[in-house]
């Protein structure tokens, strides 16, 4: 007679299998702010080279310059929020008394 366990059991085996399999194709924090800080600095570098076009005299619409200087200005005023965010944070642990 064979004894099966209870389905308890058995989803916590089943959980414990994805979370290793999960944990390979996690990324660390370091590594998705990094990925995050190149998409703003993306965005800048766009931002000047269609500025750099509109001035030369290419043809760039001054709709679209003024749409991507905008959206690099507000992704470098949310990564400078975001630091400042996890700088104060940190800060707060700092003062903690154990």
């Amino acid at each position: 007679m064979k004894i099966t366990g209870f389905a308890a059991e058995t989803m916590l085996e089943n959980s414990i299998r994805e979370n290793k399999d999960y944990k390979k194709n996690e990324i660390s924090f370091g590594s998705y702010l990094q990925e995050k800080l190149d998409d703003v600095n993306k965005l800048q570098l766009k931002a000047e080279e269609s500025t750099e076009a509109l001035i030369k005299g290419e043809d760039i619409d001054i709709h679209q310059v003024l749409l991507n200087t905008e959206e690099a200005k507000l992704s470098l005023q949310l990564a400078v929020e975001i630091r400042n965010k996890l700088v104060e944070a940190y800060q707060e642990l700092n003062r903690l008394q154990l």
